[in-house]
C-alpha cells in the first residue's frame, strides 16, 4: 500500500537578522521538499498567515491578538527581549515627552511595534503625537520629527546616528512594567493544526532544535549575519545576545499585559486571553 503523502506546508520566517540563530541553522539542514520556507518582514507574514498563504510561522504578537480564533501559539518560541532589544527604536529630534502634536512616522513593517510605541508614548509618557504610517525612508519628505524603525533598518539608523534621541522600546517597556517584551510569536493556523497535528509537532520540534543549536553557536551565526547590515561581527554578537527565542512564564505574562493594553486601544479581540498554546510534541 502506498504511504499517504503529507501536505505541503509553508513556514513563515522573518527575514531580519534577529531570527538568524534559527534561520541560519534551518538553512543548513535538509528537510522534506514539501516544507517551504517563506522569508518576509513581519507585516507581510501577518497578512499571509491571516489569508492562508502560509500555514505557520513567526508573526507579530499583534496578529495573534486581533485574530486569536484563527491561531494557536507554538510553545517555547518567540522573538523577545528582557530589556534592550537593540533593533526596535523610536528615533527622535525631541525628548519623547515633548512629542505631543508632532509628527511621528511609524514603520509599516510591524503592527506590534506600532502598538508598542503608542503604549509607551500615550500611557507611559502621556503624550499624543500626530502619527504617520509609511516607509521610514520617506521620513524627511514627510517632515517627521520622530521615526519608529524596526529590524535591520533600525540597526542601520542606529549606526548612522543622525537623531539626537534614541529610545529602545524593549528597554522602556521593561522599565515601566518589569516584564520582558514579546515582539513576535510562532503561530499556526487553527484549521491546519487540527488536520495535521503530527506534521505541526515535527516542525515545532525542528524549530526549537534549530533555536537551541543557533544560540549555542552564536558567534558563528554572527559571522553569517553581520555582513547583511553591514555591521561588525562583535557588534552583531552583542545585539543577538540580547534577543531571546523562548516563551517562558514571564513572557506569557508579558503577552497578556500587552494584549490588555491592546484591548484598551481596541486593537485586540477579547478572545486573545487566555492564550491558546500547543506544547512541544503535542499531538
Amino acid at each position: 500500500m502506498q504511504q499517504a503523502q503529507l501536505p505541503a506546508v509553508r513556514i513563515g520566517m522573518v527575514h531580519y537578522i534577529n531570527t538568524a540563530p534559527i534561520h541560519e541553522i534551518w538553512k543548513q539542514r535538509s528537510y522534506d521538499p514539501a516544507w517551504k520556507l517563506v522569508e518576509e518582514h513581519p507585516a507581510a507574514l501577518n497578512r499571509m498567515l491571516a489569508a492562508g498563504a502560509i500555514e505557520l510561522g513567526f508573526v507579530s504578537s499583534h496578529e495573534y491578538g486581533i485574530r486569536p480564533e484563527k491561531y494557536r501559539l507554538l510553545a517555547d518560541l518567540s522573538i523577545s527581549a528582557n530589556g534592550p532589544v537593540g533593533s526596535v527604536f523610536l528615533f527622535s529630534r525631541y525628548k519623547p515627552e515633548k512629542l505631543s502634536g508632532l509628527p511621528v512616522l511609524l514603520s509599516s513593517q510591524s503592527k506590534t511595534s506600532v502598538c508598542l510605541v503608542r503604549i509607551i508614548l500615550e500611557e507611559f509618557f502621556s503624550v499624543k503625537p500626530l502619527y504617520i504610517t509609511g516607509d521610514i525612508r520617506a521620513a524627511r519628505q514627510k517632515s517627521a520629527e520622530a521615526i519608529l524603525a524596526i529590524g535591520d533598518e533600525a540597526l542601520r539608523l542606529k549606526i548612522e546616528g543622525s537623531y539626537q534621541y534614541c529610545l529602545d522600546l524593549g528597554e522602556t517597556w521593561q522599565i515601566h512594567t518589569g516584564l520582558p517584551f514579546v515582539f513576535a510569536v510562532c503561530a499556526v493556523r487553527e484549521d491546519f493544526w487540527q488536520e495535521n497535528r503530527l506534521l505541526v509537532a515535527n516542525i515545532h520540534r525542528e524549530l526549537v532544535s534549530c533555536r537551541d543549536e543557533g544560540v549555542a553557536q552564536l558567534k558563528a551565526i554572527c559571522r553569517l549575519a553581520a555582513p547583511k547590515i553591514p555591521m561588525a561581527v562583535d557588534a552583531c554578537h552583542a545585539y543577538l545576545k540580547g534577543i531571546e527565542y523562548d516563551l517562558d512564564e514571564r513572557k506569557l505574562q508579558a503577552l497578556q499585559q500587552f494584549f490588555n493594553y491592546l484591548l484598551h486601544f481596541d486593537e485586540a479581540s477579547a478572545q486573545a486571553l487566555p492564550l491558546k498554546i500547543i506544547q512541544l510534541d503535542e499531538k
